[in-house]
């Protein structure tokens, strides 16, 4: 769900989570308070050395909030789409379940997405 979207009162069943890590509780604490006034629960996933859990190419990772776009669009065509779909919200259990569904591939640090150069 786009963050333009996400102010949503809590308890609502519309209301979208987002994985949250770190290695300070003190951090966790603010930065999840921070989720709840912008709309969003705060699901916490563990220490920075587990949010490998949320990064790109993980079951939790965008594709549950944006959905899957059409097969074949050019970025033009993709970008008016994602405008158009408003996403799903993903609720903190749906979260939970993505996030230990998650399995450590190999490491795609400094890799750009196919056909995107420098």
């Amino acid at each position: 769900m786009p963050l333009t979207l996400g102010l949503i009162g809590s308890g609502s069943d519309r209301r979208s989570a987002l994985p949250l890590a770190g290695d300070s509780a003190e951090a966790k604490e603010e930065a999840g308070h921070l989720l709840d006034l912008l709309g969003y629960d705060a699901v916490d996933i563990g220490t920075l050395a587990d949010s490998w859990r949320s990064e790109p190419h993980t079951p939790v990772y965008v594709v549950p909030y944006r959905g899957v776009a059409p097969e074949g669009l050019e970025p033009k065509e993709w970008w008016l789409w994602s405008l158009k779909d408003p996403g799903s919200p993903v609720g903190a259990a749906q979260v939970r379940e993505l996030v230990a569904s998650a399995e450590r591939g190999p490491s795609r640090a400094g890799l750009l997405p196919a056909g995107l150069t420098l």
